[in-house]
């Protein structure tokens, strides 16, 4: 079968490999979209955490089930997505119903060859069924998902002023599932473009550009003084999350979606005066997902405006380095495997 492999930082290569044998408690899938996110461009860039090359990457997936020993109604030809994150099963995170932030982790596409094949294997547990849905909407579970988790980390009540930093995907699916529990959502980014996008395709009614002298007090302007009661940075860049803190409410959460090299350093005064809680939010649950699939068919969530770009399989390797350049515009990029 076909597989694109990036070898080393800013090289991909197509190689062939051989096509998965059905083992027990596994599942064979042919693969038909795969979305193109941070971790996939950061990888590439060679500026992603925990990666080792060469490595297949792609972990937002849809395809169909070519073989399976799955229980729970799962059949062959059905179309699905799947949660990429491999979990042991018995450590403590595990063991307390936390198996996104399993001590051993294994992510498909970052820890273990991915999903930029013609068919891969996965285990039983990971498959999540399409409820029918199209491919480009299961495709873009996994990253709505990651919001969603990040917006149940937060514990959000209605009519909260939540701030999202970083306008990409996941601080868009953050914003949506934010919207969807009733707070009152601000977006800020330092890329005009996509503050446009927020509130011309998702609806946001505050969009803050950061960077500039006039951010905070715009902030305090839309909050009446009071400043967000949540942050959550989906960013993962150093200077932004170090800055995230000002802008916080007294008695409020910041919430780390964003994942970063470096070390994080945050003002002890500023944080201790806000009596301020900080949380880290990691991958995301079944219960996410399952959250992400029943809004997509109640059509509470459209994914659509979010596919950016739509390339072939085999126009991959060309194009890629291209989504690295913000003037470009990408935001979800889809990679098609067949119709």
């Amino acid at each position: 079968m076909n597989a694109l492999v990036c070898s080393a930082p800013g090289l991909f290569e197509y190689k062939k490999k051989d096509e998965p044998k059905g083992i027990p408690a596994h599942s064979i899938i042919k693969i038909k979209r795969i979305g193109v996110c941070g971790t996939d461009l950061h990888a590439f860039e060679g500026t992603q955490p925990f990666f080792n090359y060469p490595r297949i990457l792609g972990h937002e997936l849809a395809g169909d089930i070519v073989e399976t020993s799955a229980s729970g109604g799962f059949a062959s030809g059905e179309a699905i997505t799947i949660i990429p994150y491999y979990y042991c099963g018995h450590c403590i995170a595990c063991r307390s119903g936390k198996p996104n932030c399993c001590v051993s982790m294994k992510v498909c596409g970052v820890h273990v060859d991915g999903g930029m094949v013609e068919y891969l294997q996965v285990p039983d547990y990971a498959l999540v069924h399409g409820d029918g849905l199209r491919y480009d909407e299961l495709a873009m579970a996994e990253p709505f998902a990651i919001g969603a988790h990040g917006i149940q980390r937060a514990s959000i009540t209605a009519g909260e002023f939540v701030l999202v930093v970083g306008a990409g995907p996941i601080g868009l699916g953050a914003m949506e599932f934010a919207r969807i529990a009733g707070a009152r959502v601000i977006a800020m980014d330092v890329n005009k473009n996509r503050l446009r996008f927020c509130k011309d395709k998702v609806n946001i009614s505050h969009t803050v550009l950061a960077g500039t002298s006039e951010a905070f007090f715009q902030l305090q302007e839309i909050t009446n003084g009071d400043m967000p009661s949540v942050v959550i940075d989906a960013t993962g860049n150093k200077k932004a999350i170090t800055k995230g803190i000002d802008y916080l409410a007294h008695g409020g959460r910041y919430i780390l979606i964003g994942l970063q090299k470096e070390d994080i350093c945050i003002s002890h005064p500023e944080f201790h005066k806000r009596e301020a809680a900080l949380l880290g939010s990691r991958n995301a649950t079944r219960n996410d997902f399952d959250q992400v699939i029943t809004a997509m068919r109640n059509r509470r969530i459209n994914p659509d405006p979010y596919i950016s770009h739509r390339v072939s399989f085999d126009q991959v390797k060309d194009v890629f380095s291209s989504w690295l350049d913000p003037a470009n515009g990408a935001i979800k990029p889809m990679i098609e495997m067949g119709k």
